[in-house]
């Protein structure tokens, strides 16, 4: 057994970048819909995904020890806190007179 680095296969990484040139025309294809108040609930969904796969793919998080995953699953959850935090504010400005969210 080997106990030098884990080597991602070339075709992995082709596939996962093709994936995020998917995901680079969602964006852009998502910017010229009017989704109203979801404009940036998809625009955060398609980012999250595209820094998941760069995360565990391209940082190797994907084959890393367990701490390693658990430390970038609390990021994820961190940021999932801050989306929410932010969207209700985003979301709630017209109920205090603050102006109109979208």
């Amino acid at each position: 057994m080997s106990s030098g680095p884990h080597v991602v296969p070339i075709r992995v990484l082709f596939s996962v970048f093709a994936a995020l040139i998917v995901l680079l025309a969602a964006t852009v294809a998502a910017a010229f819909v009017n989704w109203g108040a979801f404009n940036p609930l998809i625009a955060m969904t398609i980012a999250t995904i595209k820094a998941l796969l760069i995360v565990l793919f391209f940082m190797e998080v994907r084959y890393s020890s367990r701490l390693t995953m658990v430390m970038v699953g609390g990021g994820f959850v961190w940021l999932a806190i801050l989306m929410i935090i932010t969207m209700s504010d985003y979301v709630s400005r017209h109920l205090v007179g603050v102006g109109q969210p979208w």
